[in-house]
């Protein structure tokens, strides 16, 4: 049985599919929030896919954790950019709602599959977009995470470094660069290495954000690490997952990661891994 949020379908932003449901934690002092971003592509999907899975929204509020789902705009309605900085607005208006939600600003943490894996990603390891001179008083939040979950995700939306990331010989074919420049908000494949193609994949590019400062990361695949048989295969490859993985190693932040192969008695389960950074006491 699924668990209506307190708030329903509240604007965060000015488009349609701006709104979020947010479930309220009774919780003495401020309290952390753990945000889901749904998956689809880009194309579809919708926040209420978490109420199929309603356990996670009930741990969290046993633990006296809140939750949020959120919608964000597809493509068609925006290039990638504008719908990346819709996720991260939505993390903005949590904290532009937390003295009148109890949030606590300094625990926030966001997850999702797929699409929603790679925004989650991309909100953890982008600077921080805050503006402090903006009108907008949501703007003037900051949209940085403590801690990051994805699963089967992208490790970088800059697609010319998915034959580095995937390896086997995966070359990108005539359709995915035209695609890929619907997707940015280009006119023509030739403007994607243009200087204004060039910036956008910057932005894009996931694992070139990606310094000593950013969050913990918790990452897992289903998918075998083989040759990729179809194109789902290759979008979600564990090899996206195991990229991060190392960078982070790298870098010196903490990361846990779950694949196909990893034994049972090593596998770390994501919200005892958000949990532990959010500072959460479990309640029993």
């Amino acid at each position: 049985m699924s668990i209506e949020p307190t708030f329903e379908n509240v604007s965060y932003g000015p488009f349609e599919r701006n709104v979020l449901d947010f479930w309220k934690a009774e919780s003495r002092g401020p309290a952390p929030v753990v945000v889901f971003i749904h998956g689809g592509g880009f194309r579809g999907g919708d926040k209420t896919k978490i109420r199929q899975t309603p356990d996670v929204i009930r741990r969290c509020l046993a633990s006296g954790v809140s939750f949020a789902a959120i919608n964000y705009r597809f493509r068609g309605q925006a290039p990638l950019p504008e719908i990346l900085r819709d996720t991260a607005r939505a993390i903005q208006f949590l904290r532009y709602k937390a003295a009148e939600w109890n949030i606590d600003k300094g625990r926030i943490a966001a997850y999702g599959g797929s699409a929603g894996a790679g925004s989650s990603l991309w909100i953890g390891f982008h600077d921080d977009l805050a503006d402090p001179t903006s009108e907008d008083p949501v703007l003037r939040e900051s949209s940085r995470l403590t801690v990051v979950g994805a699963n089967a995700t992208q490790a970088t939306y800059d697609f010319s470094r998915w034959p580095e990331v995937l390896g086997f010989g995966f070359e990108l074919q005539d359709r995915d660069y035209d695609e890929t420049a619907q997707l940015y908000g280009l006119k023509s494949r030739e403007e994607i290495d243009s200087p204004k193609g060039r910036a956008i994949r910057r932005d894009l590019d996931m694992l070139g954000h990606m310094d000593p400062r950013d969050p913990p990361v918790y990452l897992s695949s289903g998918m075998p690490n083989t040759r990729p048989e179809h194109r789902g295969h290759i979008v979600h490859h564990p090899r996206h997952a195991i990229a991060i993985k190392k960078k982070c190693d790298e870098l010196g932040i903490e990361a846990a990661i779950v694949l196909r192969e990893t034994p049972p008695g090593e596998r770390v389960a994501m919200l005892d891994f958000f949990f532990k950074h959010l500072q959460v006491k479990v309640r029993t």
